[in-house]
């Protein structure tokens, strides 16, 4: 892939995480559990750190940023699907704790970071 084909990607990617971040944030369950809205927060950091390169379409600076950021992404990753079980069993929250695994895990793969 090329540098603007990857960050093209990624960008599909993160409106998974976008999403799942939206999820988190909005749920009750957030208003009262500050480790879900530490998590949440990680999500848009990331994709915050990526807006400005994204937006003018410079591959060298978001793809640089991309993987600064990645490891915290991961951990808050990591840390969503762990405490998922006991913030909430409903089907939403297992779908937005699989569906943020799939999509940085997928992130991960591009960027050359998995396993």
């Amino acid at each position: 892939m090329s540098p603007l084909e990857t960050m093209q990607r990624l960008e599909s990617l993160l409106t998974h995480v976008w999403m799942v971040r939206t999820f988190i944030k909005h749920s009750e369950e957030a208003e009262e559990d500050d480790e879900l809205k530490a998590i949440q927060q990680v999500l848009y950091d990331y994709m915050l750190a990526l807006g400005t390169a994204s937006k003018n379409q410079d591959t060298d600076a978001y793809l640089h940023q991309a993987h600064k950021k990645l490891t915290r992404l991961t951990r808050a990753t990591e840390q969503f699907a762990e405490i998922q079980p006991e913030v909430s069993s409903h089907m939403n929250y297992q779908m937005a704790a699989r569906s943020l695994q799939t999509a940085v895990g997928e992130i991960r793969e591009i960027l050359g970071e998995s396993g």
